[in-house]
């Protein structure tokens, strides 16, 4: 039998989605699971943009061009200079998902061998997107004692090498929740500036930013204007992630250009979903706000529950939906299979991600979960006395 690449074997399995079988099995048992495994918000998707789908009237779905139609992203540009990042419609190249923006910008920015630096825990698909596009990922390590801060850019400077193209933030950062400051992003412009790399800033998570505190983009930062490249998607900003749409910013024209050239390649972001988006652009502020205060309400239930259980630790995420927590347990993988194969409390359970897949560096993370805060309170105060129960009965409790 002809054997499959390396490439294959080496690409890692997603940690969301892997426990997905044992809960199909615990629903066919009967069952309810509470879904805090995964970042799909229950929020409704902006009318605005599905009437947008329902009002469609063209005659031939047809390609569009492979960096997005024109009217699209000029509507984005609206949508980013009211952010203060002032760019052109020729700084944007659209993307099939916030994914293929990444991998594009790993194929266009290194070469194979070349090193990427990245906080972890992180969004774990950037192992994948590295593994596809031959990249080595550098991992440097946040603590859940000071909430997942940036480290110290001592120990970025420990890392970087010959080999060393770029640097990868998550603002605000999935798993962790943690919004960056402006100090720490001034630190890491500095830093790029002096060993000459990319930066790639991956803002999925823009819109969600709790307690006034404020969001900071490298594009707002002076001098990094050949250095910075945005990541971005419409999946969380309008609770759209069946769309299937993101896009790469970046003043740097090199980076355009060879960007879209692999964009080519693949021939065109889908019509429907930019006519969607471009609508979208238009949702009123007060969606944002009703958002917002939605997740605060969540955050906070969910926070406060986990740090009332004997034993965990949970900090307070500044932005996102999503915290990572310290159980009491022997291993994270172990406790969350047995949540779905063997446990219930009144024929409920829950389903979480182990955190051992948002860490690059081996036996890392072992007892934290990360936890999305995507359902509404009720639910949540119901799979929180799921958890509270389960610590106390799991074999593996320490």
């Amino acid at each position: 039998m002809p054997e499959i690449s390396n490439r294959g074997r080496q690409m890692p399995a997603s940690p969301i989605r892997k426990l997905t079988p044992f809960a199909d099995k615990a629903k066919r048992e009967g069952k309810k699971v509470y879904h805090l495994n995964i970042g799909q918000p229950d929020i409704e998707t902006p009318a605005v943009m599905l009437d947008a789908v329902k009002n469609i009237d063209f005659k031939v779905w047809a390609y569009t061009p492979s960096e997005g139609t024109l009217t699209y992203r000029t509507k984005l540009t609206e949508y980013y200079n009211k952010l203060g990042y002032q760019i052109e419609p020729s700084d944007i190249l659209v993307t099939m998902g916030g994914s293929e923006a990444i991998t594009i910008a790993m194929q266009t920015c290194m070469n194979d061998g070349d090193e990427v630096i990245i906080p972890e825990p992180f969004y774990a698909n950037y192992n994948g997107f590295a593994c596809m596009s031959n990249v080595v990922v550098k991992p440097i390590l946040s603590q859940i004692e000071n909430g997942f801060a940036l480290p110290a850019i001592s120990e970025f400077e420990k890392l970087i090498g010959p080999k060393t193209k770029a640097i990868i933030i998550c603002n605000p950062n999935n798993p962790t929740g943690y919004l960056y400051s402006r100090s720490e992003l001034e630190a890491l412009r500095e830093l790029c500036l002096k060993y000459n790399l990319f930066l790639f800033s991956d803002e999925a998570y823009r819109e969600f930013c709790y307690d006034g505190k404020e969001f900071i983009s490298p594009m707002h930062l002076e001098g990094l204007e050949e250095h910075v490249i945005v990541l971005d998607t419409v999946s969380k900003r309008y609770s759209a992630c069946g769309a299937r749409l993101g896009c790469l910013i970046t003043k740097n024209k090199e980076v355009i250009a060879a960007g879209l050239k692999f964009a080519q390649a693949r021939l065109s972001p889908g019509l429907v979903e930019q006519i969607a988006a471009t609508a979208a652009v238009d949702t009123p502020d007060s969606y944002f706000e009703a958002v917002n205060k939605e997740y605060t309400l969540r955050r906070d239930t969910l926070v406060n529950r986990l740090n009332n259980i004997p034993g965990v630790t949970c900090p307070n995420p500044g932005g996102a939906f999503y915290v990572v927590a310290r159980f009491p347990i022997d291993d994270a993988d172990k406790f969350c299979q047995w949540m779905l194969e063997e446990f219930n409390y009144d024929n409920q359970t829950v389903m979480m991600a182990p955190a051992t897949g948002f860490y690059s560096t081996k036996g890392v993370g072992t007892n934290q979960v990360r936890l999305a805060y995507v359902l509404n309170k009720e639910d949540l105060e119901a799979a929180m006395k799921c958890l509270e129960v389960a610590l106390e009965v799991y074999p593996g409790r320490i």
